[in-house]
């Protein structure tokens, strides 16, 4: 994604997982915006924005972190969001190992603490490793730990998958994870 799209991409997962009111855009119970009114708000808050450039983002972002309704009417974040809203999303038997990219520095805080949400409505896991170093790779020097997500389930933690294929719970005790070797 070139420059331009990934400051429009930050803009939205800005707005759309967390502060929408900035731009005093108002989103439905399940974190629907109305494009049309994204695209007023945005305008206001002097960002360049038209429904050709909001679709090429969703459709260029590597992460799928957003998607339109079916009429196309509607935009909302899959997944991220630090504000109360219901994605309706069921729960679902994970497979046997998740991962999850940190940063090398946050490794010893996750050993005693386990992985947390802190802030936001879920913990995020990835459903390979490719993608959990990336993830890492945007805190620092990346590290891949791996979560014992079947165990977990069987231990009756819920498990959610995102349509974009992100894994989400609401913790993950420090048992569970399967740390590298410094």
């Amino acid at each position: 994604m070139d420059n331009k799209l990934v400051r429009i991409s930050k803009f939205l997962s800005y707005v759309l997982r967390h502060r929408p009111e900035t731009i005093s855009l108002e989103l439905d119970e399940s974190g629907w915006a109305r494009v049309d009114e994204l695209l007023t708000a945005a305008q206001r808050a002097g960002v360049s924005l038209n429904e050709e450039l909001l679709r090429q983002v969703v459709a260029q972002s590597d992460k799928k972190r957003f998607a339109f309704s079916e009429d196309g009417l509607r935009i909302r974040a899959d997944y991220g969001h630090s504000i109360p809203v219901e994605l309706g999303l069921q729960p679902v038997a994970p497979p046997e190992f998740l991962y999850h990219g940190t940063a090398r520095r946050f490794v010893a805080s996750i050993r005693r603490q386990g992985l947390r949400r802190r802030g936001r409505n879920y913990v995020h896991l990835s459903p390979d490793e490719h993608t959990a170093i990336g993830v890492g790779k945007r805190h620092g020097k990346p590290v891949v730990l791996v979560v014992q997500a079947g165990r977990m389930h069987g231990s009756g933690f819920t498990f959610y998958r995102s349509e974009s294929g992100i894994w989400l719970t609401e913790e993950v005790p420090a048992e569970y994870i399967l740390f590298p070797e410094s």
